[in-house]
């Protein structure tokens, strides 16, 4: 698993000649209602182990959260679930809308 900030994500996102990667917000949906990175799927942490199968092992995951704390145990766990390409969003949402994005509500 890797830490990503918000700069490096950005950089990446921005790079066509990279591989997008999946972005995946595990808040809770009335957090992901309030503010989300563009292209972001929601499934929240609670329902990360049903929904494994939504998820495509071989391409690059980041997991995003509010702050990082929720998305670093997600990462782990896809780590740990046989994913190869897992990232962290540090600082999450929150860091993104301060670093990146100064339009994005913060809560």
């Amino acid at each position: 698993m890797n830490n990503l900030t918000a700069s490096e994500l950005a950089a990446w996102l921005n790079d066509e000649a990279r591989p997008q990667p999946t972005l995946l917000d595990v808040r809770e949906s009335w957090e992901f209602q309030t503010c989300h990175i563009e292209g972001s799927v929601l499934i929240p942490m609670n329902s990360i182990p049903d929904q494994l199968s939504e998820l495509k092992r071989e391409q690059p995951v980041v997991c995003i959260c509010h702050h990082g704390m929720r998305s670093m145990q997600v990462a782990h766990f896809l780590d740990q679930n046989g994913f190869s390409n897992v990232s962290n969003l540090t600082g999450g949402v929150d860091a993104w809308a301060r670093q990146v994005d100064s339009e994005m509500p913060t809560y």
